[in-house]
């Protein structure tokens, strides 16, 4: 990809000029925007000038670093100062200790407000039902969760993100879910992916992880298999569905996943798993006795009316927005909006 480059010296010239420079990536292009105008020093090269800084540096490191945010506005401002996100061996070791907290992100600005109170940010496939309003996450593709993934990342600095891996985009091969999911850690810069299925995709979880991606497994009711299941009914009410339940669970866990989704189970056996597995698992509609819990970020705060059982409202957000809309409607119509206060009279 050619741009039109930022203002450089080129050697020998005292002049400043505009040159084109090949950049491989968008993220390039970027890095070395930021570089050149938050620039701290020059380092000069045999042909031109580059301006580097400490943003620079801590974008392009590969330690467990990245940039604060300014919280107090909807855009994400990077700083130079670093700061440590929760890395994958970090939330391993929180098992048996203080439950993970994990909600789900799609945006920036969910995100930062999410962010420093979450161990872990889900960039669920639910996105699909919650911001396209699709009737299931079967038809969620990876560009959508490219894009939101990428979004969630940059606004967060302290929580781990993972990205599920949406329907058709693992279940093909070993090799199919390397190619996709690698794609997604290079495209959004996560910490790892999500991945729903028991014993028959532990071979795919047992070959992502042994090539350098981390892996949650989701197990018990797995709505990328709605068609198959009929619904969203709570898993494991027959002896052999529980007992395939807890079979899952151990083989996503052997075959090297650092964290487990137990989702819509009944609560023995989500603790059978819990005390089964080496790795911390995260509840939602499972037991308070697992190792974490976590809901969709829009069920908690009550934007929907009808939710799930498992979900507890904390918040009424659908009655403020509606409230909140109404009285700007009657502002407007009325012609009381815009007043002098929002107004430049001079």
């Amino acid at each position: 990809m050619l741009r039109n480059g930022p203002f450089i010296r080129r050697e020998g010239r005292s002049s400043l000029k505009r040159a084109p420079i090949q950049f491989i990536t968008a993220e390039q292009v970027f890095v070395f925007q930021l570089s050149y105008f938050r620039g701290a020093h020059r380092e000069k090269s045999p042909r031109l000038c580059l301006v580097r800084s400490p943003v620079y540096e801590a974008l392009m490191s590969t330690t467990s670093t990245t940039l604060t945010l300014d919280t107090s506005t909807s855009r994400a401002n990077p700083t130079p100062t670093p700061m440590k996100r929760l890395t994958v061996p970090r939330i391993r070791q929180r098992k048996g200790g203080e439950p993970l907290v994990m909600l789900t992100a799609y945006t920036v600005r969910m995100a930062q407000l999410l962010d420093p109170h979450c161990d872990l940010l889900l960039v669920g496939d639910s996105l699909g039902q919650v911001i396209y309003g699709l009737p299931h996450t079967v038809a969620v593709t990876m560009e959508m969760m490219a894009a939101h993934g990428a979004a969630v990342v940059r606004g967060s600095y302290h929580a781990a993100v993972i990205v599920d891996m949406p329907f058709g985009s693992y279940e093909g091969s070993p090799e199919q879910a390397f190619n996709n999911a690698s794609r997604l850690l290079k495209e959004t810069g996560a910490a790892g992916v999500k991945i729903e299925g028991g014993k028959v995709l532990a071979p795919t979880v047992e070959f992502l992880t042994s090539r350098g991606i981390p892996v949650m497994a989701h197990v018990g009711l797995t709505p990328q298999a709605v068609n198959i299941l009929g619904g969203y009914g709570v898993r494991g009410k027959s002896d052999e569905e529980a007992r395939s339940i807890v079979e899952d669970a151990v083989a996503m866990a052997e075959a090297g996943a650092f964290a487990m989704v137990i989702e819509g189970v009944l609560e023995p056996i989500a603790i059978e798993i819990t005390q089964k597995v080496a790795c911390p698992t995260i509840g939602i509609g499972a037991s308070a006795q697992c190792d974490g819990q976590v809901l969709v970020t829009e069920d908690m705060l009550g934007l929907f009316e009808r939710t799930p059982k498992f979900v507890k409202k904390y918040a009424g957000m659908s009655s403020f927005v509606a409230a909140a809309v109404e009285q700007y409607a009657k502002d407007v119509r009325s012609r009381n909006f815009p007043s002098d206060e929002q107004l430049y009279l001079s």
